[in-house]
């Protein structure tokens, strides 16, 4: 499908027409084009390939110099300020996205934001938090907690805005084997579409499409099948290359 037939389904997609980046005089992506609709979407890339860049332009946290993104129907040129109520965004590291001394006051802060009473913010967070296992989280400092552990606390405060769209940029970056697993196996229990960068190819193996970014450029785009082999091939070559 083209990116101008994918227009009349935007409301369930994200469209990248044409787009042109450039970060710091550095030229990031020039007449990109993309039509994201699968649920489960995983962006492979050495490092500086666009990866991170990708995911903010879709969240409208940076804009275009040209062409149009619209994630959800929503312009990111125009509405960005509509995207967050709909478009969750989970950082690499939890503590660059962690506001609140609490984990109840970190979790309940978007449905505070909407203007809920105070008391009916935790009684929504309390009963999220024993829906997920964690019922006995929301008095707990967060500055306590385990890295993994502060990763799902992010995680569970954009859960709980009930997005439509979840973008993730490397969050398995700070984790034990064990918490990748865990975190892993909750992200496949999830029910909105979720766009998710990561270098850990292992766990990427169950997404319905792999798009591997090379210097900005789009450079295989298909299932994990396909995909992975040739970017671990390609990865092994690059480390020989350097020894």
């Amino acid at each position: 499908m083209d990116v101008t037939a994918a227009m009349q389904n935007e409301e369930t997609t994200v469209v990248i027409e044409n787009v042109g980046l450039r970060r710091a005089g550095k030229r990031l992506f020039e007449g990109l084009s993309l039509n994201l609709t699968e649920r489960r979407i995983g962006l492979v890339g050495h490092n500086g390939s666009g990866k991170s860049s990708l995911l903010r332009l879709i969240h409208g946290l940076i804009p275009p110099d040209q062409g149009r993104v619209s994630t959800l129907g929503m312009d990111t040129a125009l509405d960005a300020r509509q995207i967050p109520a709909r478009v969750g965004f989970l950082f690499q590291n939890p503590d660059h996205q962690i506001l609140f001394p609490t984990v109840g006051e970190e979790i309940g802060f978007g449905l505070a934001n909407q203007g809920l009473p105070q008391m009916k913010v935790m009684e929504q967070v309390h009963a999220f938090l024993e829906t997920h296992g964690c019922g006995n989280w929301s008095g707990w400092a967060v500055d306590e907690l385990s890295g993994g552990q502060k990763q799902l606390v992010c995680l569970l405060a954009v859960m709980i805005m009930q997005p439509d769209l979840i973008l993730l940029d490397e969050p398995f970056a700070s984790l034990d084997l064990a918490n990748r697993i865990a975190f892993a196996e909750r992200l496949r229990n999830l029910s909105p579409q979720v766009i998710l960068a990561s270098h850990d190819l292992d766990l990427l193996g169950d997404c319905d499409r792999i798009i591997w970014l090379d210097n900005g450029s789009v450079r295989q785009d298909g299932s994990p099948a396909e995909i992975l082999p040739l970017y671990r091939a390609d990865a092994a070559e690059k480390a020989g290359a350097m020894m």
